[in-house]
This record gives C-alpha cells, sequence and structure tokens, in this order.
C-alpha cells in the first residue's frame, strides 16, 4: 500500500513539475503586450477589492467615531507629554572640539542652523580632508582664492565668490582629484591705508604725516594684525573648505577654538621675495622703465592711480557736487570763456575752458593751420595776463577743430592728456602749478600761491573780470574723472612714474583666449571675451608706481654725484639704478660712475597693488624658487572672481603669469555676478550696505547692524547716511539663516543674472532656510 502511494506522490510531483516547466517556457515565449494587459487587469482587480475594503472601513470609523476621537486625543497628549518629558533626544550631545558631530538620537522638530552646523568644519580640518600633497598621483586640480583685502572683514560678494569656489573644489575632491584651494591676503595699498590714516584721526587726530612714515608702517602692520584673523574666522563659517595647513603656523589664539594662522599675505618675506625678482627682471628686459609723463593725482590721497581705477561722471549742465576738503560744493559743467591780449597790440585771442583755474600754467595757444581767422597771427605771442609770460601761437591740425568753439584752443602741457601731446609735438614748456594736496604752487603766482584749486577757480575768475578779460560762462556737458577710493575729483600732473611697456604681454594674453591656434584659456561667461578683446587691443603702458607709505617699496635707488649740478631725488632720469637689495645696488652703482663720489637713496614710492596681486598664482606657489608645488600645480584649474576685476587684476596675471611662469596662470576663468544693494549699488562701507556674511548666518538685529557702524571708520556724515539706510533696508536687522542656505542662495543666483541685488536675495533667502 504505501508502494502505491508513494508511486502516486511521485505521478503527481512529476505532473506538478511539467506544469511548472510548460509554464516557464510558455512565460518566456509571450506576447508583452498580452503580458501587460494580463498585469493591469489583474491591478484593476486590485483596485476594486481595495476600494471596497476602503469603504467598509469608513463605515467602521463613522460608528466609532466618539471613541475614536477620544483615543486620537489621548495619543496626541501621550506625544506631547512624551516629548516633554525627554527633551534630550531632540538635543545633539555635546562634540568635543574637532572630532565627528554627535547627532541626537531624535531629529529635530525645527530646523536651527546653528545646531545643524555646529563642530562639523572642526572635524573636517582636524581630519586632513582639506589637506594636499604635492607628490600625489592624482590629478591637479589648482584654485588660488582671490585674496581678499585685509581691510577688516569680508562682505557679502565674498561669500558668493567662496561659496562657488568651494563647490567646485568639493565636487573635484569626491571626484578623485588631488585638489589645493589656496588661502591668502592681499595688502590692498590704497584700501588699507585710507583705513589707518582714517583711524589715526578720528583717534589722535593726526594725519600720517604727523605721525611719519616708519611709525605709519608700524601701525598698518597693527591693523592688519589684529583684523586680519576676522577674515579667516569668516571664511571658516562659510565651510569654506581651503588648504590652512599651507605655510601656516599658530600664530596666537583669541579662545581655544578660534586660532589664528598666519597664511599666505602679499606683503609677507616669500611674496615680496617675488614682487622684487619680478620688477628686476623685467628691467633688465626694458620692460619697466621711468619716464615723465601725464598721470591720474589724487589730491587727497597724494599718489598717482591707474586710468582703470578712475570712475567717470557725465556731467549733462551745471552741476554742483561734493569734493573732499571743501566745505560747499564745487561747480562742474561750465565753460568759461577769456581773452588773452596779443602782442604787438594785434587784439586779443579768446579761448574757452572748463578749468580755469589751470590758465595759470599755460605755456601756448594753439590754431588750426587752415583757420583764415588767423592767419596773421601764425608765429605770433599772446601775452599772459598775470606773469606777463610770452605765450607762442603755435598751429595743430590734429588738436583744434577751427569749427569748435572759437578755434583758438589754450595750451597747458602739463595738466591735460591732449595738450600734453600738443607740448611735446612743438616743443613747449611744461609747468606744473599744482602742489600735491591741491593747491597752487609757486608757479601759478603770488597772488594765487597757496590757495586750493577749486578755491583759485574762483579768484582766478573774479581777476579776470578785474581785468576785463572775461568773456562769460555757459553750461557745457564734460566727462569728470574720481577716484574710486576717495571721491576727489582726480588732477592730470606731470610726475616721474615707473611704467610697464604692455604691449607683448597683452599680444600674448589676447591670443591665448581670441587665437583658436595657441589658445590657452577659456573665459565664462563667453561674453566677457569680446571685453577682454578691447581692452587688451587698446591697452596703454601701465604705471606701477605710488605715492604711499604702505607696500612693496620699489627696489629701485637714485645715485646723486658729488659733482651733480642739481641734487633733487630724480632730476637725472640716468641715475637710477635697480637691484634685489641695497648691496647690489651699490655694487652697480660703483661699476656705472666708476671713480665719482656718490650717494644713494631708495625711491620712497611703492609698487601698485595689483602689481603684487598680479604675481599672486606665481608667488603663492613658491616663485620664483622652482618648488614642487609649482612643477604640481602651476598652471592652476580655475580662477573665479567677480567680473568688475577683469582687467584690474585677471589681464595683469595673464601677461605677468605668461611672461614670467612660461604658461597661462589658469585654464578658465570664470567670472560671478556682482552683488549690489536694493537700490543697485555696489558694496561700500561709508554707504552702510556692506553685509557680514556671519551677520546672515547667524543673525543680527539692526541695533547691531549700529553698533558695528558705530565701531567702524565713518565720518559723522558718512555714518548717519549709512544708518539711514541700513532702517530703510533692514528694518528688522538680519534673521538667522545658516551658512548652508546663503550658500544656496548665492549660488543658484549666478545662473540667472549679469548682478543681482540684496533686496531679492533677502527676500526669497528665508524661504528656503524653513
Amino acid at each position: 500500500m504505501a508502494s502505491v502511494e508513494s508511486e502516486a506522490q511521485s505521478n503527481d510531483m512529476e505532473k506538478k513539475n511539467e506544469r511548472e516547466v510548460g509554464s516557464e517556457a510558455q512565460s518566456q515565449v509571450e506576447d508583452p503586450e498580452k503580458k501587460k494587459k494580463k498585469e493591469e487587469k489583474a491591478r484593476e482587480k486590485e483596485l476594486k477589492k481595495l476600494k471596497a475594503a476602503q469603504k467598509a472601513e469608513a463605515a467602521k470609523l463613522q460608528a466609532q467615531q466618539g471613541s475614536s476621537a477620544s483615543k486620537t486625543s489621548k495619543k496626541k497628549n501621550l506625544k506631547r507629554d512624551a516629548g516633554e518629558e525627554n527633551p534630550e533626544d531632540y538635543a545633539d550631545p555635546v562634540t568635543p572640539f574637532g572630532e565627528k558631530k554627535r547627532l541626537s538620537s531624535l531629529m529635530a522638530k525645527a530646523y536651527n542652523p546653528s545646531a545643524v552646523e555646529n563642530s562639523w568644519y572642526a572635524w573636517w580640518e582636524k581630519s586632513g580632508f582639506f589637506v594636499t600633497d604635492n607628490k600625489s598621483s592624482k590629478p591637479p586640480f589648482t584654485i588660488v582664492l582671490p585674496p581678499p583685502n585685509v581691510t577688516g572683514a569680508l562682505h557679502i560678494g565674498h561669500a558668493l565668490m567662496a561659496a562657488i569656489e568651494d563647490t567646485i573644489i568639493r565636487w573635484r575632491r569626491m571626484s578623485g582629484y588631488n585638489t589645493l584651494w589656496v588661502p591668502g591676503m592681499d595688502h590692498a595699498g590704497i584700501a588699507t591705508q585710507v583705513v589707518v590714516e582714517k583711524k589715526i584721526m578720528r583717534e589722535r587726530r593726526l594725519t600720517r604725516h604727523d605721525v611719519g612714515r616708519e611709525r605709519f608702517v608700524s601701525e598698518v602692520w597693527n591693523w592688519k594684525n589684529e583684523y586680519g584673523g576676522t577674515i579667516l574666522k569668516q571664511l571658516r563659517c562659510l565651510g569654506a573648505s581651503l588648504d590652512w595647513s599651507r605655510e601656516a603656523r599658530i600664530q596666537k589664539y583669541h579662545c581655544k577654538f578660534d586660532p589664528i594662522l598666519d597664511i599666505c599675505f602679499t606683503m609677507d618675506d616669500k611674496r615680496s621675495k617675488a614682487v622684487t625678482e619680478a620688477f628686476v627682471r623685467l628691467y633688465n628686459e626694458g620692460l619697466i622703465y621711468r619716464d615723465l609723463r601725464l598721470v591720474n593725482w589724487d589730491c587727497v590721497l597724494r599718489t598717482a592711480i591707474s586710468d582703470i581705477e578712475v570712475e567717470h561722471v557725465e556731467i549733462k549742465d551745471r552741476t554742483l557736487l561734493k569734493v573732499p576738503g571743501y566745505e560747499n560744493p564745487v561747480e562742474f559743467g561750465v565753460l568759461t570763456s577769456f581773452a588773452y591780449p596779443l602782442e604787438g597790440n594785434l587784439g586779443e585771442l579768446v579761448v574757452a575752458t572748463t578749468r580755469v583755474e589751470t590758465m595759470l600754467g599755460d605755456t601756448a595757444i594753439a590754431i588750426h593751420p587752415d583757420d583764415q581767422r588767423y592767419s596773421h597771427l601764425h608765429g605770433k605771442f599772446a601775452i599772459h595776463p598775470f606773469n606777463g609770460r610770452k605765450l607762442p601761437i603755435v598751429c595743430d591740425a590734429i588738436l583744434v577743430d577751427p569749427e569748435f568753439g572759437t578755434g583758438a584752443v589754450k595750451i597747458t602741457p602739463a595738466h591735460d592728456p591732449n595738450d600734453f601731446e600738443v607740448g611735446k609735438r612743438h616743443n613747449l614748456d611744461f609747468i606744473n602749478v599744482f602742489t600735491d594736496d591741491g593747491k597752487i604752487n609757486s608757479n601759478g603766482g603770488m597772488e594765487f600761491s597757496g590757495m586750493p584749486r577749486f578755491k583759485a577757480r574762483e579768484a582766478v575768475t573774479a581777476a579776470l573780470q578785474e581785468k576785463g578779460l572775461y568773456r562769460g560762462s555757459k553750461a557745457n556737458e564734460m566727462r569728470l574723472g574720481l577716484c574710486s577710493r576717495t571721491s576727489d575729483v582726480l588732477e592730470p600732473l606731470i610726475k616721474p612714474q615707473w611704467y610697464v611697456n604692455c604691449n607683448v604681454m597683452a599680444k600674448q594674453a589676447l591670443d591665448a583666449v581670441m587665437n583658436d591656434e595657441s589658445k590657452k584659456m577659456e573665459i565664462i561667461p563667453k561674453q566677457y571675451a569680446a571685453e577682454w578683446k578691447r581692452w587688451l587691443e587698446n591697452i596703454r603702458d601701465w604705471c606701477i608706481s605710488r605715492q604711499l607709505w604702505w607696500g612693496h617699496r620699489i627696489p629701485a635707488w637714485y645715485v646723486t654725484l658729488d659733482d651733480d649740478e642739481l641734487k633733487e631725488l630724480g632730476v637725472y632720469n640716468d641715475h637710477w639704478v635697480v637691484a634685489r637689495n641695497e648691496e647690489d645696488a651699490m655694487l652697480e652703482a660703483s661699476r656705472m660712475f666708476d671713480g665719482k663720489k656718490f650717494q644713494m637713496s631708495q625711491d620712497p614710492d611703492v609698487l601698485d597693488t595689483w602689481f603684487s596681486s598680479g604675481l599672486f598664482p606665481l608667488s603663492v606657489l613658491g616663485w620664483p624658487e622652482d618648488t614642487e608645488d609649482l612643477k604640481a600645480f602651476y598652471p592652476t584649474s580655475v580662477l573665479e572672481t567677480g567680473h568688475d576685476i577683469l582687467f584690474f587684476w585677471v589681464a595683469r596675471m595673464m601677461m605677468l603669469g605668461i611672461k614670467l611662469g612660461g604658461d597661462v596662470p589658469f585654464r578658465k576663468v570664470y567670472l560671478h555676478p556682482m552683488i549690489r544693494d536694493a537700490h543697485g549699488r555696489k558694496m561700500s562701507k561709508s554707504l552702510g550696505n556692506v553685509i557680514d556674511p556671519v551677520e546672515v548666518i547667524s543673525g543680527i538685529t539692526l541695533g547691531g547692524l549700529h553698533k558695528r557702524l558705530d565701531e567702524g571708520i565713518l565720518d559723522p556724515t558718512e555714518l548717519k547716511i549709512a544708518k539711514e539706510g541700513q532702517v530703510k533696508d533692514f528694518p528688522n536687522g538680519i534673521p538667522e539663516c545658516g551658512a548652508d542656505a546663503l550658500r544656496f542662495a548665492l549660488v543658484s543666483y549666478t545662473a540667472q543674472v549679469h548682478d543681482f541685488l540684496i533686496f531679492f536675495f533677502s527676500r526669497f533667502l528665508l524661504p528656503w532656510v524653513v
């Protein structure tokens, strides 16, 4: 019997296996469309069953509504009571400094930026996640942080820069690259000197000239050491994963968890050595030279500034403008006409000018050679009414338009760019009538000597009226040049300065971007390539000397021979010696002036800040030494910066990098938008619209914003304007947003706009936080 049952079971198993095999074989050849329809029908059937079950459940719930509501209420109370009984379940435990963040057992009910972001950065840094090895076999990827100015603190524009660069560098780090993000700070010659000058004036009522050069420079170093750490702290708060280990040493501690690192600085020993080496090499190749030319002179700072640092204001009509150093506004947009008496009783010649005070330095009058009205005056002279100087009447078809004005043009070669060229063409005298602080000097005559230039404008006009030579004035459109730092009206002055011949280097920088055959660098967005081309094709030689005290002293010494007739510094252009140090300069001077007795003194001027920062991709990697860093990481991969310094900095780095480093300093340039306030203005301390990113991250009240202004460097008028602006733009202060939300908001806008406003940023930031 057991045998029969066993046999039957065996037969059943065989049949079952056959059915399964057949079913499997059938499924392998079954039409996908039919299979899909079967699955859809099965789903519909299940859906009907589900709906029926839901209806039954709804009816059941309705019948038990009273009881159910009571139970629900009890459950809610239990949950609330449990939360109140165990608040530690939602709080992060204390994380020892440098250890991985310890998290709560339960996720907090509300997002708290400071709680979420706390402790992570110290662990990242201590774990060495940001440190780079120049001997790594991984492909290199390098970004140099555009060195922020050591003038106190970063603003929201720097936060945008840091957020973009950190995003790029973290992505490449996670992708397996040997990433290097190099930190650093710039000494910012003009900006920092202005800050410290205001500080000592506010605190001690002294100018830098009262203090003296040596003590003033010491004051600036103290400022740098005190406030430089603020910038590093801000970058950490932003989560910037910079390689702080590079050349860094702990200098001091503000507190246990706030080390101040002595990172790369444009005026430290290594960077200063690179600046000197670059100057000497370019001078020896004939690319740096000294010449007497017109410069844009700031009478407040008493220094020359670069052409591209000039802000131009279009004046359409008679306009009153506030000028530093003057109590009352000064009128611009006025064309004043006056007559020059002609020698030999030949009558008079009427000229017109928007700067009547410069007539004190006139040395000629120009007419067009084909202007028949003045053909009888060729070779004649006019007489200056205040000093009796004979002014030749010269024919100049290049400058003079006979159809404009009277067809006669006053020529002041030492105070106007066009007149400067006329002066060279006709071998005229160059007479400077202004002191460095913008007053009339002895060349302007005793009657006006010592007057501020715009006071002299009124006095000269009144004197012309007394002499019967005034011929009236009218409104006139004009373009006024202002200093971007001080808002002073710039004065063209003739000064001996050091220049860089940019022609060849500019052509190389242009070809590296625009020439398909030699292209080595890409500009993003592409629209800026056209501006790159336009500027480099029309480049002028770069004036690199500044009459400041804070900066790199020019490595040039002037040799005064005992038998020189004139002893003034720089009077003989062939008496300059350029060397890496004073000892080398002495040896070179002895060779040049063999057997002669002499004395030697270093040029008091300093170099333009953009010269040292233009070397930054090289100097930060150890150039001029042939370092392992230079071999591993130059050229760098990407430069990320604002489009407003495309020519101030990016073009200078390109020219110097190609010339001294043998290759472009970076393969790509990404230009981010500018952040402006709700009124479209750039960030400015005097306007009070500068926002500290830490204040956005951690939040700050309106009173806190005002307190920061009170501790700043603003004069009473600037302080009043700044506070009024803050009340209008931030009536309730700035709520806490956290670093992640700030970074996300900033980066999100970069793909949408050319420039974006803080108004939109603040409007849409808070919803992203919650």
